[in-house]
């Protein structure tokens, strides 16, 4: 699962959520995100070798919270 976004690190993901953007996730091949509840993402994308992962927890669709 990834953000829309191609953060380069989970700080960077950290600070767009914080300051209110709108980060939203896609899942190449493994379906739909869920809109309510949790899910877990990695960075940079495919084809960069993953760096970070995080848990963060989605509300309509958009990510509010990140772990």
């Amino acid at each position: 699962m990834y953000t829309v976004i191609n953060f380069k690190s989970k700080k960077e993901l950290k600070e767009a959520v914080l300051a209110g953007k709108e980060v939203r996730l896609f899942a190449p091949g493994l379906g739909t995100p869920v809109d309510n509840g949790t899910e877990t993402v990695c960075g940079p994308h495919y084809p960069q070798p993953h760096k970070w992962y995080a848990s963060v927890t989605m509300v309509n669709g958009l990510v509010k919270k990140v772990k």
